[in-house]
């Protein structure tokens, strides 16, 4: 999971009060409900169409032993799947991987059962490429994954979590390339710290600052550096406390290129916690009540998608086989009236 590339640029919000004493006040609706997936809706990702953004997709994972990948449009309608994945769990975003010699957008998708990760290209959802996770493990069962691209290099990876695994090398992080016309991926690094407690799905990576992060679910959200060349030290963690449960989906939304906020999925109190994108070690600065039920997967845009959502959506998996698109004020009105001023 992880946010678009693009920017905003507004005002950047400096100044920050605790909220942990705020009364959260009623759940917010979403603009949009989708049609239903056959199985369990898990996790999305948005692609943003580069001439007419209105055209953007939403992706999203139906998880099951005969589950799929799913594209909506942005009125929730379904208008392409990939049927008879096994078990796929979460999918993730990157643009502009050259393949035959042509920059392609591409999703990449976790399948749990066969230990693989598969992608597709975007936005037709074509299959381009295929590579499987944590060989030699006894521990494999990918879940979680995030693409990061080095805006130095161009170069792109896949940073991959799994069910379970070790206190330390948790996630194992895949350099992409071409090969005989096909996108496979080899591991560079195993790197991130574990509690044990649960296990760990989410992850998401800020490419202009780059950060990668993740849920340990019932522990807080780890924040490493995605540049493997930076090395394997743990810079913080953030969120310890403020969870009725499990820490889940995490989503970034960049106000300028250095500003903006983390939203984490409080899933068993069906709200998100909201960090400072700058600086998430400060803490909460706000939580946000939404109708979805028990989200464990969620994803933002920081874009004019149209009329429904001028500065961008939040889209967060709900229980009842659905995704839920939110309008950006919203939120953005409910973290102001809670924290910022």
């Amino acid at each position: 999971m992880k946010k678009t590339s693009l920017i905003i640029a507004i005002s950047v919000l400096p100044f920050v009060v605790s909220c942990t004493a705020h009364h959260l006040g009623k759940k917010i609706k979403p603009s949009i409900i989708t049609e239903t997936v056959v199985h369990d809706t898990d996790d999305p990702a948005i692609w943003i169409h580069p001439e007419d953004a209105s055209k953007s997709i939403i992706i999203g994972t139906d998880k099951d032993t005969d589950g799929g990948l799913f594209a909506f449009d942005l009125n929730g309608k379904i208008i392409n799947k990939v049927p008879g994945l096994k078990r796929p769990n979460n999918v993730d975003i990157e643009y502009g991987f050259v393949l035959n010699g042509k920059k392609t957008d591409i999703a990449a998708v976790t399948e749990r059962e066969t230990n693989t990760v598969k992608l597709y290209s975007l936005p037709d959802l074509k299959e381009v490429g295929a590579f499987t996770v944590f060989d030699g493990e006894t521990e494999r069962d990918p879940m979680g994954i995030s693409m990061y691209k080095n805006p130095a290099t161009g170069m792109i990876y896949a940073v991959v979590g799994r069910k379970s695994g070790p206190a330390d090398g948790y996630l194992w992080q895949y350099e992409l390339s071409e090969k005989n016309g096909k996108i496979t991926g080899e591991v560079i690094r195993k790197f991130g710290k574990y509690s044990g407690l649960k296990e760990i799905e989410s992850i998401a990576v800020d490419d202009e600052m780059g950060y990668i992060y993740y849920s340990d679910e019932q522990f807080g959200v780890h924040q490493y550096y995605a540049d493997p060349a930076k090395g394997n030290e743990e810079l913080l963690i953030f969120g310890k406390g403020d969870f009725k449960s499990d820490v889940e989906g995490i989503s970034i939304y960049p106000t300028s290129a250095q500003t903006g906020y983390i939203l984490v999925s409080n899933q068993q109190k069906d709200t998100f916690n909201v960090y400072l994108r700058e600086d998430p070690a400060k803490g909460r600065i706000a939580e946000i009540p939404v109708s979805t039920s028990e989200s464990d997967g969620s994803e933002v845009a920081n874009v004019n998608l149209g009329p429904k959502f001028p500065k961008g959506v939040f889209v967060a998996m709900s229980n009842g086989r659905v995704f839920h698109f939110y309008d950006w004020r919203i939120i953005e009105e409910r973290i102001k009236s809670q924290g910022i001023k």
